[in-house]
């Protein structure tokens, strides 16, 4: 009853032509001039200026991202959980009905 039925292999019918050969044509590779980088102007001021506005906005930010991904990754872990246990209940219901034939 709980055996699997495994599928034949159907064989071939009418004819069969093997698939065309293709011709390959040599490549000649291209000589290639490298580009010059472009040169940034240089600044006096830094690149990236913090206040204590956008410092305290940066690490709430963070924090909130963090326990995002903490809860995602908790409640992925409990479906996971609740998952494996009723799979081991529905094993023992199915031994146990097997184990009385």
């Amino acid at each position: 009853m709980f055996r699997p039925k495994l599928p034949t292999m159907p064989q071939p019918t009418g004819l069969v032509t093997p698939p065309p050969v293709v011709e390959s044509n040599p490549v000649t590779p291209a000589v290639t001039v490298p580009a010059l980088a472009p040169v940034a102007p240089s600044s006096s001021r830094p690149a990236v200026q913090f206040t204590s506005g956008g410092t305290l906005a940066l690490v709430g930010g963070g924090a909130a991202l963090v326990l995002v991904v903490g809860a995602v990754l908790v409640s992925m872990l409990l479906a996971v959980a609740v998952t494996a246990a009723s799979l081991a209940v529905c094993a023992v219901v199915v031994r146990s009905v097997l184990k009385d034939r």
